[in-house]
């Protein structure tokens, strides 16, 4: 009992263990019997861990040696990532059980990786950090290649697994350079080091340990997976991908050059500049050329970390604060869109190219409004939730003096609407040659609808995600 005081700021990753541990267990012994009882319990363990979130301690809170620490900013991204793995689970058994991958192996792979995205977000060291990344990541790879008689499936899979072991190795180099001229993992000690002024060994790791987070948060140059894994992996490890731990790699990105490496900012913010930059830049213009609708989502989702990233590369409270906004706003948005792609069928064959979207309006009224409200928010079209995200990112620039990165983010806004408006012009103007097969599965109609919702009326009552954003940033930026 003495221990459970260090043990009770990681409650949800506890919580979130023992569920994906029952998962495998049960799963083992009813084999052959689909996902429904691991999924069951996953999700169970998932709503555990959000209340645990929800209830743990408001302060600071350390752990384990001062390798892991629960405060504001860790409970906020925490509920995101939670929110967007339950949402992905949820809205995509339908589709696992046509396409024959409802094993009990997903649930549990996703809530693993799921584990993983929350320790990273409350890692503390150096060490923990590269331990919860590796965690988040070799699930995800087994589930990209998880449809194992596809070819693209498992090409997607060891694509991924290839590229993401170079990145490891980049990210693990970074921190041993870090580790040699700082004489610490710590992020405490980190910033006292730090602090004293930068060496050129120093900031060196800081380069490679920021590549490595650029490739996990699919930044640009960094960015090359994103497009052929989203495309190749089945579409529910798609939109689990597009979700969740694009939520916890900018979380942790930010993490790591606000707290420990906070007083090297002037350092720093060049690099984050310069990856926002690309990738707002690459994802609007690459994106205005794909035929499919999961490389064009892949490309928005490379675009959207640039904007997420504005925030950051302008720093303090608002810049923070921009970043958790819009990561919250990011996750509804993707989510709903990839529920409406999941609903979307033709001849029991998923619809994938952009040019079979047409004649939706007429066809399937409700699931082209809905998508219609999500893409007009991704394109940052008021008064919809995504125009708030993207202002209050670029006020934070404005207000940083970085004037330049917020005149490129506005003009890549501009050149992605192209892209967004057109799927909606295919939906209501241009005729389809065939219905699409059926009604929404309930679960996707449900998740669908639960985030169109607060897209559409964000403006209407901003204040709890608004007030919940500042505490956020108050705690990582004070």
């Amino acid at each position: 009992m003495d221990s459970f005081p260090e043990m009770a700021p990681a409650l949800a990753e506890l919580i979130l263990l023992a569920a994906a541990c029952l998962a495998l267990t049960a799963g083992v012994f009813r084999s052959g019997e689909g996902d429904r009882g691991a999924s069951a319990i996953c999700l169970a363990g998932m709503a555990g861990a959000l209340a645990a979130v929800a209830l743990g301690p408001a302060g600071p809170a350390p752990a384990f040696g001062g390798l892991f620490v629960s405060d504001a900013y860790t409970a906020f991204m925490k509920a995101l990532i939670l929110v967007g793995a339950a949402a992905t689970l949820v809205m995509t058994r339908g589709f696992r059980e046509r396409e024959k991958i409802d094993r009990f192996e997903y649930p549990a792979l996703a809530t693993f990786s799921t584990l993983g995205m929350l320790m990273m977000v409350s890692a503390d060291d150096l060490m923990a950090l590269y331990v919860g990344i590796e965690l988040q990541s070799l699930p995800l790879y087994a589930l990209a290649a998880f449809k194992r008689d596809n070819r693209r499936s498992g090409e997607a899979g060891v694509k991924y697994f290839v590229l993401g072991a170079l990145s490891s190795g980049m990210l693990l180099y970074g921190c041993s350079l870090i580790y040699g001229h700082a004489g610490a993992t710590g992020f405490d000690a980190l910033a006292a080091a730090a602090a004293g002024g930068p060496s050129a060994g120093l900031l060196l790791g800081v380069v490679f340990l920021s590549a490595g987070l650029a490739f996990k948060a699919s930044a640009v140059p960094f960015h090359m997976w994103t497009p052929d894994v989203y495309e190749g992996a089945p579409t529910a490890v798609t939109a689990f991908l597009a979700a969740a731990p694009k939520v916890a790699a900018v979380a942790l990105f930010a993490r790591v050059l606000m707290d420990p490496f906070g007083a090297l900012v002037d350092d720093w913010r060049q690099i984050v500049v310069f990856v926002s930059i690309a990738s707002m830049l690459l994802g609007a213009f690459a994106a205005i050329q794909q035929t499919g609708v999961k490389r064009m989502l892949a490309y928005s989702s490379i675009g959207h970390v640039g904007y997420a990233l504005v925030g950051l590369a302008a720093g303090g409270v608002d810049g923070v604060r921009g970043v958790a906004v819009y990561l919250a706003i990011y996750l509804a948005a993707t989510v709903g869109a990839f529920g409406c792609v999941l609903a979307m069928r033709r001849r029991g064959r998923a619809v994938e190219d952009i040019a079979d979207l047409a004649g939706l309006g007429r066809d399937r009224p409700l699931l082209a409004a809905a998508f219609a409200i999500l893409m007009f928010s991704m394109a940052g079209i008021p008064p919809l939730a995504g125009f708030f995200g993207k202002l209050y990112v670029f006020l934070a620039a404005v207000e940083a003096g970085l004037y330049a990165l917020a005149v490129v983010g506005v003009l890549a806004s501009v050149v992605a609407a192209y892209y967004y408006l057109r799927i909606v012009k295919l939906m209501y103007f241009d005729a389809s040659d065939e219905p699409l097969d059926g009604p929404m599965d309930r679960e996707a109609a449900l998740v669908v609808a639960g985030a169109s919702l607060p897209v559409l009326l964000f403006a209407v009552y901003p204040a709890p995600l608004v007030a919940g954003a500042a505490a956020a940033a108050a705690a990582l930026a004070p």
